[in-house]
Formats: structure tokens, sequence, C-alpha cells
């Protein structure tokens, strides 16, 4: 009798060990997956920074009187460029929130300048940036979703024990900025 509870105890001991390091690879797994598709952001961010110089170069020629906003450009890469990849996430959404905005502010000078908006240059660095921006969307919701996963086992019971022990701390969102947020809620109107 002494025997079968000592070999169910063992059992026991055996089958949480177990489980222990199965939830413990659970969490490296699900962190190495949200810090690759992080990655997958930072490539893009950088490729549109890398597009920046050879855009404002090219609207330069048509819009010297505009050289505000074109500062505003150069000045908003910067500030991205500054921040390293391992950075505060709050701290790299918004650099590069304001990079976007003043992306945005260059493109609409091109109404203003029908030269340039026939440029072929410049079309094909905003088609560059705008296709761009789209991955950096679409790496934006892998990274999120991943950080789902990752911030859901390290908040489930029991994982959250073993989480909390050695330090696998929850990961924040990459959040659109408030401007974003409003346009995206935005219900388009649709007249014919």
């Amino acid at each position: 009798m002494i025997l079968i509870i000592l070999l169910l105890l063992i059992l026991l001991i055996v089958i949480l060990i177990f489980y222990f390091i199965h939830v413990y690879n659970v969490l490296v797994r699900l962190r190495q997956k949200k810090e690759e598709a992080w990655s997958g952001i930072f490539v893009q961010l950088k490729r549109r920074r890398d597009l920046i110089p050879n855009l404002v170069n090219t609207v330069k020629g048509y819009v010297a009187h505009e050289s505000e906003t074109l500062e505003n450009v150069i000045k908003a890469r910067q500030q991205a460029i500054n921040i390293p990849k391992n950075g505060k996430l709050k701290d790299i959404a918004a650099s590069e929130n304001m990079l976007s905005q003043t992306l945005r502010s260059i493109f609409a000078l091109s109404e203003n300048y029908p030269d340039l908006k026939a440029n072929q240059n410049f079309l094909k660095l905003q088609e560059e940036i705008t296709e761009t921006e789209d991955q950096i969307t679409a790496s934006r919701r892998i990274y999120n979703s991943n950080v789902q996963l990752y911030n859901t086992q390290c908040e489930s019971f029991p994982s959250n024990i073993i989480a909390q022990k050695y330090h696998f701390e929850k990961a924040d969102y990459f959040e659109l900025d408030e401007a974003e947020k409003k346009v995206a809620q935005e219900v388009p109107a649709v007249n014919f």
C-alpha cells in the first residue's frame, strides 16, 4: 500500500515536471513569435524611412516654398531613426505615427503641384511608400495577434505562475494613433 502511494506520488511529480516544461516551452515559443513579428514590423518601418530621402529630394525641386513641410518630414524621420529597435514600443509607435502624418502632408502637397503629381519618380516613390504602409499594417496585425496569444498565455492560470516566476512580462500592442483610430471608426459615405 505504501509502495503504491509512493509510486503515485512519483508519477504525479513526473507529470507536474513535464507540465512545467511544456508550459515554459509554450511561453518561450510565443515570445519568440512575438519578437519575430516585431522584427517584421521593424523591417517595413526601416524600408519606409529609407524611401523618405528620395521622396523629399524629388519633391524639393517642385515645391521650394513648402520647405516647412519637407523639414517636418525630415525631422520626423530622424526622430524615428533615433529610437532603437528595442526601445519602448509606445515611443516607437508615436514617432512612426508622426512620420506617417508628415508623409500624408507631402502627398497632399502634390495636389497643388500638377508637375509634381505627374512626375514618374514621385509617383513611383508614392506607390512604394503606400505599399510599405500596407505592409506595416499587415505586419502590425500579425504582431498584435502574436502579442494577444502571448499575453493570454502569460495571464492564464496556471501558466501565469510560471510566467511570473521566470519573468515573462506582458507585451504591449503596436497601436494606431488617435487620428488613425478616429478615421478607422468612421463610416464612409457612399454617394451615387
